[in-house]
C-alpha cells in the first residue's frame, strides 16, 4: 500500500489519501468522479470537485468548518436560508447537493418541489408554497447561474473566524470507506451482524436495504415493497438472523427473512385523520428485547410482537422519541426530545420511567450504554454529552468544544468505554474520555458527514454511514487506543 504525505492515489479498487503524518483515508471502490484535488487549511483537508464548468469552491472550502460555524455565518440571511437550516439540513447539507451543481431559477424550483413530493411525510405539510418559493429563491441567488456569492468562502471577510484547528493527536485516525452501489442512497448507518456483514438502510427514495461484505467490498441490495418513499431509517439484525428495518415514510416496520431474502412489512396505525403525517405516526430506530419483540422510536415509541403482528404504541407517555438501546437486562432505554427526557421501558411489564435532563431544550438524540451500565446521550441543541447513572439516578453533563455549534448526533462507545460522537454540522468526530473528562476532536474526510449512528463491531471498529456522501465506513485510531485495532 502506497502512502503519500499529501496527495491522492487513484486505483482500480482503492483511493488512499494521507493527511499530515498519520491520517489515512482508504476508499474501497473506484471514484465515480474523474476529477478531484486536495485542498488544505493547516491540517484540515478537503476533496474539492473542480474542472467541470464553473467550479464551486464552497464545496471543499467549507470542509472542516461545517455548516454551523461556516454557512450560518457566511451565507447571506434570508427566509429561505432559515427554512433550509430548519427543515432541509436535518438530512443533508448544501455542499454536495447545492454548491456542487449549477441550476437556473426553474431548476431550483423543480428540485425543491421534488423534495416536497419525495419527503412528503416530513416536508409536505411543513413546506407551503410560499416557503418553497423562498428556499428556491435563496438557492438561485446563492448557487444559481447568476449567483452573487464569491467563488470561494475565503473571499468573505468573516471566513477567518470560522476555521477549525486540530491537535497533532487528532491526526492519528484511520478511515476506511465503501461507496454505495447506486447514487443518492442516503445510507443512514452500517450495523454489524454476527456473521461479519454490515446492514445499511437506504433512507432516500431507493426503497432498499443493503448488505455489505467488508472483506470484499461487495454490496447486495434487497428491495422494500412499499409503494412511495419508504425512507428506511434503521436496519439491524435480530438474534435469530432476520433483519428488521424502520420505514419512516409510511409508518411501517419491515422484516428481511434470511431464507427467502424477502422483506415483509408491518403497518402501524396513524392518529385518526392525520394519515401520512410524520408526527402522527412514524418509525425511526429499531432494537429488540430478550423475547424478540421489536421496539422502535419515532412518533411514538412502539413495540411490535412479531408472533401476533400487534403493535403497542405509547402515545401520551413517549410521543416523540429518537435514540434507542437495550440494557443488559433487556430493558429499553430511549431519548424523548419532545419532553427533554431520557426514559426506560421495562420490557416485561411495559412500564415506563423517565428522567428530565438538567439542561433544557437539548433535543436529545442518540443514546448508548457502556459496559458498566452507564447511560450516555447527546444533547443536540445544547452542545453537550449527557451521562446518567441508573443506580443513583443522577446526571452529569460534559460541555463540548464549540458549544452549541457542535450539534452532537451519532453516539458510540468504544471498547475502552470512551464515548464517541459525531458533530452533525462541524465535520468532526469527538472522543470523550470519561475517566479524565478530556475531549479530543478528529477531522472527518468529507464535508457534510451527517452521521446518525455509530456501531462498534467485534473487532472494535466504529462503523458509520455518511448519507450526504453516499458512503459507509469505519474508523480506528492508529496504535489501537480507544477505537479498535
Amino acid at each position: 500500500m502506497t502512502v503519500l504525505s499529501i496527495g491522492l492515489l487513484y486505483g482500480a479498487t482503492t483511493l488512499l489519501v494521507m493527511f499530515s503524518a498519520q491520517v489515512w483515508f482508504q476508499h474501497v471502490r473506484p471514484m465515480e468522479d474523474a476529477y478531484a484535488f486536495l485542498w488544505m487549511l493547516g491540517v484540515v483537508y478537503a476533496l474539492v470537485r473542480s474542472l467541470s464548468g464553473d467550479p464551486r469552491w464552497w464545496v471543499g472550502g467549507m470542509l472542516g468548518l461545517g455548516l454551523a460555524m461556516g454557512a450560518k455565518q457566511l451565507l447571506p440571511a434570508s427566509a429561505g436560508k432559515d427554512m433550509l437550516f430548519q427543515r432541509c439540513f436535518i438530512c443533508h447539507g448544501f455542499q454536495t447537493r447545492m454548491a456542487s451543481v449549477r441550476r437556473d431559477a426553474d431548476g431550483w424550483q423543480d428540485r425543491v418541489q421534488f423534495m416536497r413530493d419525495a419527503m412528503h411525510f416530513s416536508l409536505g405539510w411543513r413546506f407551503d408554497d410560499k416557503k418553497a418559493a423562498d428556499v428556491a429563491s435563496f438557492l438561485n441567488t446563492s448557487f444559481g447561474n447568476d449567483a452573487t456569492l464569491p467563488r470561494s468562502p475565503a473571499e468573505v471577510p468573516e471566513y477567518k473566524n470560522t476555521t477549525h484547528k486540530f491537535t497533532s493527536e487528532a491526526m492519528n485516525i484511520v478511515f476506511v470507506e465503501y461507496e454505495m452501489p447506486g447514487p443518492s442512497r442516503m445510507p443512514f448507518s452500517a450495523a454489524p451482524s454476527k456473521d461479519g456483514y454490515l446492514w445499511i438502510p437506504n433512507f432516500g427514495i431507493a426503497n432498499k436495504i443493503t448488505r455489505l461484505d467488508p472483506k470484499t467490498g461487495v454490496m447486495e441490495d434487497f428491495p422494500v415493497p412499499n409503494s412511495g418513499t419508504a425512507a428506511v431509517h434503521s436496519a439491524v439484525e435480530a438474534p435469530d438472523g432476520s433483519v428488521w428495518l424502520t420505514e419512516q415514510g409510511p409508518n411501517k416496520l419491515g422484516k428481511w427473512d434470511p431464507k427467502t431474502q424477502k422483506v415483509t412489512e408491518y403497518q402501524d396505525a396513524y392518529l385518526p385523520g392525520k394519515e401520512g403525517n410524520e408526527s402522527a405516526g412514524s418509525k425511526h430506530t429499531v432494537r429488540f428485547d430478550p423475547r424478540g419483540n421489536v421496539w422502535a422510536t419515532g412518533y411514538p415509541l412502539s413495540r411490535l410482537d412479531p408472533e401476533t403482528g400487534k403493535f403497542t404504541d405509547f402515545w401520551g407517555v413517549a410521543d416523540h422519541t429518537y435514540g434507542l438501546e437495550p440494557d443488559k437486562d433487556g430493558n429499553i432505554w430511549f431519548t424523548n426530545p419532545g419532553t427533554g427526557q431520557i426514559g426506560k421501558a421495562d420490557w416485561k411489564t411495559l412500564k415506563i420511567k423517565q428522567w428530565e435532563v438538567p439542561t433544557k431544550d437539548g433535543y436529545e438524540r442518540r443514546i448508548e450504554l457502556d459496559s458498566n451500565g452507564i447511560v450516555w446521550f447527546g444533547e443536540y441543541q445544547n452542545g453537550k454529552i449527557g451521562r446518567f447513572d441508573p443506580k443513583t439516578e443522577t446526571f452529569k453533563e460534559y460541555d463540548l468544544p464549540g458549544g452549541k455549534d457542535v450539534f452532537p448526533y451519532g453516539v458510540g462507545i468504544d471498547s475502552d468505554n470512551n464515548v464517541w460522537y459525531s458533530s452533525y454540522y462541524m465535520d468532526v468526530l469527538g472522543r470523550l474520555d470519561p475517566k479524565t473528562g478530556k475531549i479530543t476532536e478528529y477531522p472527518f474526510p468529507h464535508s457534510e458527514n451527517t452521521i446518525r449512528e455509530l456501531f462498534r463491531d467485534s473487532e472494535g471498529r466504529m462503523w458509520y454511514g455518511s448519507p450526504s456522501n453516499n458512503r459507509v465506513g469505519y474508523f480506528y485510531l492508529a496504535g489501537g487506543k480507544g477505537a479498535g485495532k
